[in-house]
């Protein structure tokens, strides 16, 4: 049992393969650890909220976590299908501890819980999880004199006004959108979104489908956007976007059929953000642009760099009142939506701000292309902290930090390695002056990273 907790129970999050790590019985211990942790947290936590997505195990791994929590004596308020950012406004609508269960961008055979406490406030392994375990491991139930009852409530209508409150629908242009929803829950929230928004909407793989029929839901692997791309083109789109399985994470896809990295995303939701909020501090994590400090700036704001990985994040805009975070995957954070990251959310603040500037995206975009970068490049390796080790040795020389994994500026270019939160893999991310030097650095540190390995 401590095997099959330990490789699932990740930094951030829950996650595993169905059923040989997450099964039924398993879903039912954690229910009965989420129970007992939440009253911990909170002694009076009377309900949870929960939710799905679309993948073929959730029912009975919902119906087996539901279950437990009904034993414990708690209430269970159930949302039916919904998307992650759906679950963090219930819990901040309803003020409840929430759990929904996804496995994100993973593949088919994966399913995994988010949880967070009343309020959407995170709940991650160094503030929470980590306890969930040791209850999940000592496997006791609380007594309870009466089992919770189990209540439907569906909040899709709710999200989607909240989601709409944070544009001027009568400054937003008549715009042509293609939305890649990957078969995803972003087939649900997506439309209801964008009803009665000026924006005409075009849904590519709205069916929910949690086989993946048509590409994975990893809209981090540019392979992923070549439908979109094609489909932009074809219609002669503003903007493409493309969100990943539960929908919480979106990218950009321009009217040139060119994506936008997460960076230059932050960078111009940051702009908005701060057009609205002069002077405020906004975080991006270890992974962004040198170019997202610096429109921070002559945006008038204050930067603050993070460690990568959403509990994390919020938790430091709870603690520091930041109004905006920006992760280089795709995650978008904003104080009045609970300090949580919502991947529709995100674009209909986009939309906004491309409205507002009255040019193409191709043209918006262009004062944020400053350097050349790598894009997310993923390595297997055995040690992950011998290879990381053996290139902060290589490269001594240079300024170094551990702020999150190992982060290298060498002047004109500059890396940041750090292991997976949700996979066992190293991730690197490499940004130079230079398509040239980028493609030569890479070159460089893929050598080293096999040498090592």
């Amino acid at each position: 049992m401590e095997a099959r907790l330990d490789a699932i129970i990740r930094a951030n999050d829950i996650r595993g393969r169905v059923p040989t790590e997450l099964d039924a019985p398993m879903a039912g211990r954690l229910g009965a650890a989420f129970a007992a942790f939440f009253r911990e947290d909170d002694p009076g936590t009377s309900e949870v909220v929960v939710g799905r997505d679309m993948r073929l195990s959730g029912p009975s791994l919902l119906d087996a976590f539901c279950g437990s929590l009904q034993a414990a004596g708690l209430g269970v308020v159930d949302l039916g299908l919904a998307s992650t950012d759906m679950l963090y406004f219930a819990s901040g609508h309803l003020g409840a501890p929430g759990v929904v269960f996804t496995a994100s961008h993973n593949p088919a055979g994966y399913n995994g819980l988010k949880a967070c406490r009343a309020g959407a406030r995170p709940l991650s392994g160094e503030r929470g999880l980590a306890r969930v375990r040791e209850l999940a491991l000592a496997g006791s139930r609380a007594p309870a004199p009466s089992e919770g009852g189990r209540r439907r409530v569906d909040l899709l209508d709710a999200f989607a006004r909240h989601v709409r409150s944070f544009t001027d629908a009568e400054r937003m242009r008549s715009l042509r959108v293609v939305a890649d929803v990957a078969n995803g829950m972003g087939g649900l929230v997506v439309p209801a979104v964008f009803e009665g928004l000026p924006p005409t909407l075009d849904v590519l793989y709205g069916e929910l489908d949690g086989t993946f029929p048509n590409h994975p839901p990893d809209p981090l692997q540019e392979a992923n956007l070549t439908d979109l791309c094609r489909r932009v083109t074809e219609v002669g789109a503003d903007v493409g976007l493309a969100f990943d399985g539960d929908a919480d994470r979106v990218f950009f896809v321009d009217d040139r059929a060119c994506p936008l990295s997460g960076s230059v995303v932050a960078a111009l939701l940051a702009t908005s953000v701060l057009r609205r909020r002069p002077g405020a501090l906004v975080l991006h994590n270890a992974a962004c642009s040198r170019m997202v400090p610096e429109v921070i700036a002559e945006a008038g704001g204050r930067a603050l760099r993070t460690r990568v990985g959403h509990t994390l994040i919020k938790q430091q805009m709870a603690e520091t009142g930041a109004a905006f975070a920006g992760e280089h995957s795709g995650h978008y954070y904003f104080a009045e939506n609970h300090c949580s990251d919502s991947g529709v959310l995100a674009a209909v603040v986009l939309l906004e701000e491309l409205s507002r500037s009255g040019v193409p995206l191709s043209e918006l975009r262009r004062p944020f292309d400053r350097y050349a970068a790598s894009g997310e490049v993923n390595f297997t390796v055995e040690d992950p902290r011998a290879v990381t080790e053996a290139l902060a040795h290589r490269y001594r020389v240079h300024a170094q930090d551990r702020l999150d994994g190992l982060t290298v500026d060498c002047g004109d270019w500059w890396f940041n390695l750090r292991p997976s939160n949700t996979e066992p893999l190293l991730r690197l991310n490499l940004e130079a002056r230079s398509a040239g030097d980028c493609t030569r650095r890479l070159t460089e540190l893929r050598a080293a990273v096999r040498s090592t390995r």
